[in-house]
């Protein structure tokens, strides 16, 4: 009877130090703060990207960006995902352009273009310099945009949700686009319809964190 207790007691010792061991080894991961900086592609596989500005093919003739990476506050990207997924079972996704942009890159393009109207002055900063802000487009499951009216980053009053003469398909797009996203966080930018801002960024630092490029 002895021996019989020993032995049980011995089991139940190993069980516990096994299934501490496994508690350990499943943990979860510590918590990301909302404001902390990520990659985007680290959450999500289901995005399109053109990241204009790591190109020649913007207003800006000219590539500012050391590489194609999407940054944003986490926040921001949850709140992304959320949307994308709500696209995808309508059979779109969403196509970035731009997401975050460091003030030294904001000074370079001011620099370049030193208008109000098509770059924000620096000395203010924008909220892609917050991480908060996206531009972007859809795509359909063949990854054809759907026709918004404009090329991305044409600063003509076409661009506007408020264009009153635009063909009836794209106001549709446009609108489409518009109420996804806002039901996810996010507020249009009235005369950039590419252009939306999660409305819990607005008040976020901005940060001249860069991009990790390799």
């Amino acid at each position: 009877m002895v021996q019989l207790t020993k032995t049980l007691f011995v089991i139940a010792f190993f069980s516990i130090i096994s299934a501490n061991a496994q508690n350990e080894t499943y943990a979860s991961p510590k918590e990301v703060a909302d404001t902390t900086f990520v990659n985007l592609k680290d959450y999500s596989k289901d995005f399109v990207y053109d990241m204009k500005y790591a190109t020649e093919d913007n207003f800006l003739k000219a590539k500012v960006y050391d590489c194609a990476e999407c940054l944003l506050r986490y926040k921001t990207v949850k709140a992304l995902i959320a949307a994308n997924k709500d696209f995808i079972e309508k059979g779109y996704r969403i196509k970035l352009f731009d997401c975050y942009r460091p003030l030294s890159i904001q000074k370079k393009m001011w620099e370049i273009v030193p208008k109000p109207e098509y770059v924000a002055d620096p000395k203010k900063g924008s909220i892609h310099n917050r991480g908060g802000a996206v531009d972007i487009t859809l795509v359909d499951s063949n990854g054809k945009e759907l026709e918004m009216g404009t090329s991305f980053d044409y600063f003509g009053f076409e661009a506007s949700h408020s264009f009153p003469t635009l063909p009836r398909k794209v106001k549709s797009n446009r609108k489409f686009l518009k109420k996804i996203m806002i039901q996810n966080g996010f507020n249009p930018f009235d005369s950039e319809w590419w252009h939306y801002n999660l409305k819990t960024g607005l008040k976020d630092p901005v940060s001249n964190q860069k991009w990790n490029c390799e």
